[in-house]
């Protein structure tokens, strides 16, 4: 190791060290109960002298959520006007200055006002952390990003609001709330969820029983892989084990690449394992033949890739196949992850000499070819 990677290592950890610890509460859904569930902690952090604060908490007009606020120290949010609106968000200035030994911050997916500091509360929270303060924040399962896909199968409703999972992979600790189908429809029926103009419309679309049942597997599997991975990087393994590192093939094909890059990422994460995206670009899609909106594609995908962690390759190159095979060596890939055949990228890869080749080439390097669906 040389003399500046020596120092950037120990600025690193003298970096982490001084770094809030981060707690994450996580949901199948709105009404388990994560924001009562951080009350309750704060108080009992108040009761045994701890330094706690409100930076934002939404109860939703919830009696016995609000009711557990009373005593509880509350950071005056900050008021914006947005298109003629008095509207309210965090202080994240004032969490700072204030320099609580824990914060409380609801709704970690919620997108602030235009005009606020960051576009994200996460961003809010990640800035708070690096103040040195410890944060309780929850989040529920449908705003994972990796797992949008998952979740719009489930309930027919794409979540606009997300966080990275880079975010959730910061979090020192990470518990679920969970409940049974039945408990939350009941919780729902008394108005312990939504109000009742709400209900009705709520029993019929997103709280369907057999919704709940696979948001609450995915709650479940989600943090199950968290406590994995805390295990992966705690506990020292032994040096003869293999490390996993991936590689994610993505054409100009919005919806496949998508698909490709949230399920690599979920592969990365699970092993915390280095992850890249490759786009080879052939003379067809060289920039002055490439299509408009398959660039704007691109850029966003190249983008999400980016806020799920992963390191990005764009080359130039004839040859896919060879282009693949070349970055594998050179980053010592494990396992390499496409999307299944169509024909304008994959068909290339999967004429029967070039694929032939291609498993050959990569079965005699030890590397695993994964086509995800």
């Amino acid at each position: 190791m040389d003399k500046d990677k020596t120092v950037q290592h120990f600025l690193d950890l003298i970096k982490k060290s001084r770094r809030g610890k981060f707690k994450i509460y996580i949901g199948m859904s709105a009404g388990v109960g994560k924001s009562y569930r951080m009350l309750q902690e704060a108080r009992a952090l108040l009761k045994n002298g701890i330094d706690v604060k409100i930076g934002f908490i939404e109860t939703h007009n919830r009696k016995e959520t609000h009711d557990l606020l009373k005593g509880l120290p509350i950071i005056p949010r900050r008021t914006l006007f947005y298109k003629g609106k008095e509207l309210e968000e965090m202080d994240v200035q004032a969490v700072i200055n204030l320099r609580p030994e824990v914060v409380i911050v609801d709704e970690l997916a919620h997108t602030n006002i235009e005009g606020s500091k960051n576009e994200k509360r996460w961003q809010d929270v990640i800035e708070i952390l690096e103040a040195g303060i410890n944060v309780i924040s929850a989040v529920n399962i449908q705003h994972i990003e990796s797992l949008n896909e998952d979740v719009k199968k489930i309930t027919g409703v794409e979540v606009a609001e997300r966080i990275p999972d880079s975010v959730l992979a910061q979090a020192d600790e990470v518990v679920n709330i969970d409940l049974t189908a039945d408990e939350l429809i009941a919780r729902l029926k008394e108005g312990k969820v939504y109000q009742a103009d709400k209900i009705e419309t709520a029993l019929k679309n997103f709280f369907q029983s057999d919704h709940i049942l696979q948001l609450r597997e995915l709650a479940l599997k989600e943090v199950a892989s968290q406590v994995e991975r805390k295990v992966e990087t705690e506990i020292s393994k032994p040096s003869f084990l293999k490390r996993e590192r991936f590689l994610a093939c993505i054409s100009s094909n919005e919806i496949t690449a998508k698909s490709v890059i949230r399920k690599t990422a979920r592969l990365a994460n699970y092993y915390h394992s280095k992850w890249y995206v490759l786009y080879v670009q052939t003379p067809k899609e060289s920039v002055d033949k490439i299509e408009l909106a398959k660039q704007r594609h691109l850029i966003n995908n190249f983008k999400l890739a980016t806020e799920l962690g992963a390191e990005i390759i764009k080359i130039e190159k004839s040859s896919i196949s060879n282009a693949i095979i070349e970055e594998a060596h050179e980053r010592k890939i494990t396992t390499i992850c496409i999307g299944k055949p169509h024909l304008n990228f994959f068909s290339v890869i999967l004429s029967p000499s070039i694929f032939s080749q291609l498993l050959k080439n990569l079965s005699s390097n030890d590397i695993d070819l994964i086509i995800l669906s």
